[in-house]
């Protein structure tokens, strides 16, 4: 796979016959090793081990109602008062952050509310806060540790 903007991590990989899979340690399972996936991986590693977040209070992948529609996020990370603190949207390293992508994340955040926001393809990493008395996001150029 592609080398990201991410330091290096150990991975473990499997063979199936559904093909290349990737162990993903919140989901505690195998999942199919897409180039999103690949990334998702990376950030879940990247907030662990240079972020210190508890692997306790993180999800990935899983599916939110949002307006009527089913959403699926890739990452959020929870305090232990259940609010949340990351929401992050991973891309595939071939598509590019754009305006739709932050879209998507606000829309998200929403229903989230959360501290940050991390918006990622592997190459490019953006993360933000939300100015909710300006109505503006607010860039920063790194997330700060995200423990207890």
């Amino acid at each position: 796979m592609l080398k990201l903007a991410f330091d290096t991590y150990q991975f473990q990989f499997k063979n199936s016959e559904k093909g290349r899979q990737i162990f993903d340690v919140i989901r505690k399972k195998f999942v199919a090793l897409t180039p999103e996936e690949w990334v998702r991986q990376h950030v879940v590693q990247f907030l662990i081990k240079k972020k210190k977040a508890p692997t306790s209070w993180m999800n990935a992948e899983k599916q939110f109602s949002l307006a009527g529609l089913t959403k699926r996020f890739d990452v959020i990370l929870f305090r232990s008062d259940g609010t949340v603190q990351l929401i992050v949207e991973c891309k595939a390293p071939n598509v590019p952050i754009d305006q739709k992508v932050f879209d998507q994340i606000a829309r998200y955040n929403l229903k989230f509310n959360a501290t940050y926001m991390m918006v990622t393809n592997g190459i490019e990493h953006y993360f933000c806060t939300f100015d909710h008395v300006n109505q503006k996001y607010v860039f920063l150029p790194d997330l700060p540790d995200l423990n207890p």
